[in-house]
């Protein structure tokens, strides 16, 4: 449970200030642009994702600390073919300039995903 705790203090503020200033930037923005994906949804996915990832490693290095590298490297691959999925109506919709909407889906997304690359070897090496 100490562990859960110590990563949420963490995760909390960091989600809340990304979502914020991401939520600001694209609001001042939303005048000349018109985004695909409003950012709570683009945060939504970001924060269910890395706590549910966190949340299998905690369990499988309680249960099978060996397989705790292994296991997060496949969560990782899974959470990207989950962000396709997610993509997928931006990829299918005719938007004049995807480049803009994927970059603020995949800048937080490479911000969740350090973020979870930090606390998972954090976990491996206390294991």
């Amino acid at each position: 449970m100490n562990r859960t705790v110590d990563f949420l203090k963490y995760f909390a503020p960091f989600s809340i200030i990304l979502f914020l200033i991401q939520f600001f930037i694209m609001h001042s923005l939303s005048e000349r642009i018109v985004f695909f994906y409003p950012a709570w949804s683009i945060y939504l996915f970001n924060v269910i994702t890395t706590i549910l990832i966190y949340s299998v490693l905690i369990y499988i290095n309680k249960n099978f600390s060996a397989y705790t590298g292994f296991t997060f490297l496949g969560l990782s691959f899974f959470k990207m073919m989950v962000a396709v999925v997610f993509l997928i109506p931006l990829i299918k919709a005719d938007v004049k300039d995807p480049i803009i909407d994927l970059g603020a889906f995949f800048i937080p997304y490479f911000l969740f995903l350090v973020f979870e690359v930090y606390f998972a070897i954090r976990l491996i090496n206390k294991g």
